[in-house]
């Protein structure tokens, strides 16, 4: 059985924008719930971090990739 990251986005377009990416980059992911996304990966999730980082960098978004057991939570800074 494959392992699997959840991906925890604050926004459905940013969920949209970084289901997209990953998608450009070969992974398997998809779609949960409203602002989730569910991806296989072997190395805990750090290869999906680096992307999750990657799309706010693009989009300009002032999120924070938070990676916690297995879940990346993208959620504004806290002030």
């Amino acid at each position: 059985m494959a392992r699997t990251i959840q991906v925890a986005a604050a926004r459905i377009p940013d969920r949209d924008k970084l289901l997209e990416l990953l998608h450009e980059h070969g992974l398997d992911a998809r779609a949960e719930d409203e602002v989730g996304i569910v991806v296989p990966c072997e190395d805990g999730g750090d290869e999906i971090l680096s992307y999750i980082e990657g799309v706010i960098m693009q989009i300009g978004a002032p999120f924070v990739p938070i990676k916690h057991e297995r879940v990346i939570y993208i959620r504004p800074p806290v002030g």
